[in-house]
């Protein structure tokens, strides 16, 4: 009682990681206190592990921009950097670095806000890939993320602007259980309010659901007023999720547990 076999746990994961995630998973609501704790902490180890997969900036289309030389590296930019140089041979001087300019590329920043569906049963495999999409949101958004579950209401276990760390969450996570009926678009509102709060060009929704809204009204006209809608889904219960995004002008892509969450995260993040 109270115990894993670490070594059973570790060759688990090199055989089959998603039950091994989904078996930790599940056992952080066993009845024996000290074997949920237990197996929460190594949950969450293992998950925050799985999640960090892939490049932690956001794919996406860079654009050449000028800036002082003392504050970034790149190609002297001759037009920017002409009076300086005029000026300072005129007075045989030398040219400051902050007068100079340089072009490089530069890349939009992203903001994330994470939205789990938890109605109906959230235990398992489900429980696992929630937590691992929560740990690789903060992964590729590490200052700019948040993380709301849903049903019929909605519980923000990360806010845009706090600073929570994604160990944090994860545990949050690993301790939720489902309920309620399912409004979407109470959701995807709370959603749009979080990233209200964030700076970034770029703001994107990430929608882990099945999509079928069972109270509410239509998420229809909510999703397509979101700056970016990116949906993930089971692939063996994908048709309304797919029917969503098709409608909405959602990305789209669907998983088949939890280890798949972070090519997923990869391929819906990444721009058209």
């Amino acid at each position: 009682m109270g115990q894993i076999d670490e070594q059973a746990l570790a060759d688990l994961v090199e055989e089959d990681a998603a039950h091994a995630l989904a078996l930790l998973a599940e056992m952080t609501a066993a009845t024996d206190p000290v074997l949920a704790a237990l197996a929460a902490r190594l949950a969450g180890r293992l998950m925050l592990d799985v999640a960090r997969v892939g490049p932690t900036d956001s794919r996406g289309i860079g654009r050449i921009v000028s800036a002082p030389s003392d504050r970034a590296d790149g190609d002297l930019d001759i037009d920017g950097s002409l009076d300086a140089l005029v000026q300072a041979r005129a007075g045989h001087a030398a040219v400051g670095a902050d007068e100079l300019r340089v072009r490089h590329w530069t890349k939009p920043t992203m903001a994330v806000s994470l939205v789990i569906d938890r109605s109906g049963s959230m235990s398992g495999d489900r429980l696992a890939t929630a937590a691992v999409a929560a740990a690789a949101c903060s992964w590729r958004a590490p200052s700019d993320w948040s993380v709301l579950a849903f049903s019929d209401r909605q519980l923000a276990l990360k806010s845009q602007d706090d600073g929570r760390s994604a160990a944090e969450v994860v545990n949050d996570l690993l301790r939720l259980r489902g309920r309620g009926t399912t409004d979407l678009d109470a959701a995807l509102r709370s959603s749009a309010r979080q990233l209200e709060r964030s700076r970034a060009k770029r703001r994107v929704t990430i929608l882990l659901s099945d999509c079928r809204a069972t109270a509410g009204v239509d998420p229809d006209a909510t999703a397509r007023r979101l700056d970016e809608l990116c949906v993930i889904a089971p692939s063996d219960d994908a048709d309304d999720a797919a029917a969503f995004a098709q409608r909405t002008g959602a990305r789209f892509a669907t998983i088949d547990g939890p280890s798949a969450i972070p090519r997923a995260l990869a391929e819906v993040l990444a721009w058209r």
